[in-house]
């Protein structure tokens, strides 16, 4: 069914309770392993239902974000959000505590009863009220965002349209595009500094209330991390400064001799060739035509998984005023289909949607049909491998997306890659301070985010910039306004993206086969052992990073 066609009918909350106390007292009642999951698959049912008709408001919402209908129902959505997971969480807690568990455990895995115990210790009564305050608090941040307009030489644009002007080959052009960028988010600095001041209290409030000293320790049972902690982050953050931004160091000098520039600024960031980054060739639709293509050359699966993507009409990525930034891969479980959302702007960023988020849609794609709903919980670091990933694995077919430049494309998605990791690695370490220390004014958190930069990326030059020299860019960030500890899955993603790079160096076929069995697994299994299973190195594990590295050097040296 095309995503146009699919119908909306608002969830009615009330039902819901009535269902779940259904479902309950039938777990009750049952006398056996077998009779508690047959009540099981009916909660499939209820759930994919609900989380349907929720994610096609967020959608028609984010898509055209002053539509008042879906505005309104979004408000609705976010004000009873809580009572819906409050349901999920008694429910599953039954289900934790069934006398049957050996049974259902067999059935629905290990991971999924992990993450039920994560999932209790997250969602509680108590907490319902802060929790509806908390997604108001996103949802003003986003506002603010999806309205920008922008002059640019009499032309209104948003953030997501301005952003070509960031990377225009003319230095004056992008100069002059941060200067407009920057002096909106300065407008907005101190609604932002109070938004994120209240947020960090909302969230610790709610961490206080169930008992925890801070928010880090609910923020990752809420990530669902569900095979390692705090020390491992530590270990890992360790890897990353010692092991991998020298290395990134480098390599930003390259770019900086490349681009012949006595320094570096920041208006440079995203800027990789004298004669321009490369553009995808075409129009919104040739480009997702040009996608198209590409799957079907990748293997049999992805050609089949784009041609329901194109049919279907399950991508909306073309960039409109009133559309909320960035991108984002969602599911629809009533029709067992993802959907992609993204503003395509003229950038690389278009090719990163044929890429990144198509890497998560076919994941969900191969494992949809799985009846065991629980596998499809997969944790955010494998969620992000499997799109990070995609972008190497569909490298070869870049001469689709950019003719001639496919080169530079590859070169420069690399590249992007690489300074990703200490930057993603920052912006995660930035949260950590953040949540440990509550009480810091906005000031300090500025303070603390420039000492980050000086760690993580100290070629970074500021100067002239008031917005960025006072240490407000984590700001423009929406991760750490409604994704909370999130961006730190990217990093350990990536490291295992570049492991696939390296593999598929020297056998493309191999490293293929590994990354289909890593996707088919889902959550059949912990991070670790999916690791283990598909043949990667831990990016936990001392040393990975030095390994990564050290090969890396033997692909661009």
């Amino acid at each position: 069914m095309k995503f146009t066609d699919m119908p909306y009918e608002r969830v009615d909350f009330e039902k819901l309770k009535k269902d779940f106390a259904d479902l309950t007292r039938d777990l009750d009642r049952a006398q056996s392993g077998e009779e508690q999951f047959a009540v099981h698959e009916r909660y499939y049912s209820i759930t994919d239902h609900a989380m349907t008709q929720m994610t096609i408001v967020e959608i028609r919402h984010d898509v055209d974000m002053t539509d008042e209908y879906y505005a309104e129902e979004q408000k609705y959505i976010d004000q009873n959000r809580p009572v819906y997971e409050n349901l999920v969480s008694d429910y599953l807690g039954k289900i934790y505590d069934s006398p049957y568990r050996e049974y259902l455990e067999k059935k629905i895995g290990p991971v999924a009863f992990k993450n039920i115990e994560l999932r209790r210790k997250s969602v509680d009564p108590r907490i319902l009220g802060l929790m509806t305050e908390e997604n108001r608090l996103m949802d003003d941040y986003n506002k603010i965002l999806a309205t920008a307009a922008i002059d640019w030489n009499g032309e209104t644009l948003n953030l997501s349209l301005l952003e070509p002007y960031l990377r225009n080959v003319d230095r004056a052009v992008r100069i002059e595009a941060y200067k407009k960028r920057d002096a909106f988010f300065l407008s907005h600095a101190e609604e932002f500094d109070d938004l994120y001041d209240k947020l960090v209290k909302n969230r610790t409030k709610q961490a206080e209330t169930l008992g925890y000293r801070n928010y880090l320790t609910l923020g990752d049972c809420r990530m669902m991390r569900n095979c390692w902690g705090r020390s491992d982050l530590k270990q890992f953050r360790r890897q990353i400064r010692d092991d991998f931004v020298p290395y990134a160091e480098e390599l930003q000098e390259r770019r900086r001799q490349n681009l012949k520039l006595d320094r570096l600024r920041f208006y440079d960031e995203d800027v990789y060739f004298p004669d321009g980054n490369p553009k995808p060739i075409g129009t919104p639709d040739e480009i997702l035509e040009a996608g198209r293509r590409l799957y079907h050359n990748l293997s049999k699966e992805t050609g089949e998984f784009m041609d329901l993507m194109c049919e279907d009409g399950l991508f909306d990525v073309y960039g409109r005023k009133t559309k909320k930034t960035g991108g984002y891969m969602t599911e629809l479980p009533d029709y067992k289909v993802p959907f992609i959302f993204a503003n395509f702007n003229g950038t690389t960023s278009d090719a990163d949607v044929i890429t990144h988020e198509c890497g998560h849609a076919f994941q969900y794609w191969l494992v949809a049909d799985d009846p065991i709903r629980e596998h499809e919980d997969i944790t955010m670091e494998t969620a992000e491998t499997h799109s990070m990933s995609m972008e190497f694995f569909t490298e070869p077919g870049m001469d689709l997306l950019f003719g001639k430049r496919a080169g530079d494309y590859r070169d420069m998605h690399f590249l992007d890659a690489i300074n990703f990791i200490p930057y993603g690695t920052m912006v995660d370490e930035f949260q950590e301070i953040a949540y440990e220390n509550p009480g810091l004014t906005p000031a300090q958190r500025n303070d603390v985010w420039m000492d980050l930069e000086r760690q993580y990326r100290p070629h970074m030059n500021y100067e002239g910039d008031e917005f960025l020299s006072g240490g407000r860019a984590w700001q423009m960030k929406h991760h750490i306004y409604d994704c909370p500890l999130y961006y730190i899955d990217y990093c350990i993603a990536g490291t295992n993206a570049l492991e696939y790079k390296i593999r598929m160096s020297k056998d493309f076929d191999e490293a293929w086969k590994s990354y289909l069995t890593f996707c088919r697994a889902a959550a059949s299994d912990f991070f670790f052992g999916l690791e283990d299973r598909a043949g990667l190195i831990n990016p936990f594990e001392d040393g990975c990073l030095k390994y990564v590295v050290k090969e890396l050097r033997k692909l661009t040296d």
